[in-house]
């Protein structure tokens, strides 16, 4: 009987925007819930604390809706879950969708994700591997570790890519020394 190796975790996505080649926005985004426990809602899915955590409170599938204002470049989410604090609250299978609103919504990635502990990070690319478009994401957790009900997911994090400068192709200072005197003061 062969059995399914863990899912890998991905790198702290900090170290990504730290690159210059993403930036995170989903700052820019309104977030909603299927439902959620008093106090396990948006603000801990968002306040950059990993030890707190969004709690659904309801029916399968449980779903965080990530709506945007304007058609939005989007490259990457990252993920945070960790099985050995949540066990069965953990998500075994997630979908991402996307589309304009709820009504034209279609998946674009399903993961089936084996006891994850740390980053899970899903590239959002079109059939032609360019970052996708669109003014919704939503995430779907489908089901959860040992059959478990309720869903805990500690962070998400949404990437667009960093575009190049239009007045010429500088190379991407990234040194402590230039991040000090990047900005005018």
């Amino acid at each position: 009987m062969a059995t399914a190796s863990k899912t890998p975790p991905g790198a702290d996505p900090k170290q990504l925007e730290r690159t210059g080649t993403v930036r995170e926005i989903g700052s820019q985004a309104v977030w909603s819930l299927s439902s959620c426990k008093p106090g396990f809602g948006v603000d801990q899915l968002r306040d950059d604390n990993l030890e707190t955590y969004w709690q659904s409170d309801g029916s399968q599938p449980h779903l965080v809706n990530i709506q945007f204002r304007r058609k939005t470049t989007v490259k990457m989410l990252c993920i945070y879950a960790d099985f050995k604090s949540d066990e069965s609250y953990t998500p075994s299978k997630i979908s991402v969708r996307v589309g304009n609103n709820f009504h034209n919504l279609q998946e674009i990635r399903q993961l089936e994700l084996v006891e994850p502990s740390g980053w899970i990070h899903v590239p959002l690319l079109d059939i032609v591997n360019n970052p996708i478009r669109t003014f919704m994401i939503q995430i779907a957790v489908l089901a959860n570790h040992q059959n478990g009900r309720d869903t805990h997911m500690r962070q998400i994090k949404v990437y667009t890519p960093v575009e190049e400068s239009s007045v010429g192709k500088f190379p991407r200072c990234t040194t402590v020394d230039f991040m000090m005197y990047r900005t005018i003061r």
